[in-house]
């Protein structure tokens, strides 16, 4: 890997790491891991828990224990898949919509902000990640 490559990702990181656990407080109870679950949710719901824990990269049990206490708290709802008995779906509830933007939106621009402000090219690096993104799609 280019060592100016591998200088700016771990610069990323760093920033990315510290930007959240300065947020730690302030995200009205949800983990940044329930953030990242809700956020990741809305993007491809309804979803089965093994499309989430793909998509989070994460097992299919560590989706299931992180969906106990936003079902608790209202803000998923999983249902049986009628097309398969055995598998649950899992949808945003209004207000889990709504948390995830109270909470994951501000810190998606937080994020941006502290990255250009690093120097680093956001706007480059998000077309780039989309571009590849579609052509890695199954088609």
């Amino acid at each position: 890997m280019d060592e100016g490559l591998a200088d700016l990702l771990h610069r990323v990181v760093m920033l990315l790491g510290e930007a959240t656990r300065q947020r730690t407080d302030d995200r009205d109870g949800l983990t940044y891991s329930q953030i990242r679950l809700l956020g990741t949710l809305e993007d491809i719901e309804p979803a089965t828990q093994h499309q989430l824990a793909q998509a989070l990269s994460v097992s299919d049990p560590a989706v299931s224990r992180a969906l106990r206490p936003l079902e608790a708290d209202g803000l998923v709802q999983i249902t049986i898949d009628p097309a398969h008995a055995r598998r649950r779906l899992v949808t945003l509830t209004d207000a889990g919509r709504k948390a995830f933007q109270v909470a994951g939106k501000p810190l998606y621009d937080e994020f941006r902000t502290k990255l250009l402000e690093a120097g680093f090219p956001y706007d480059r690096y998000l077309d780039d990640t989309l571009r590849l993104a579609e052509l890695l799609k199954p088609t």
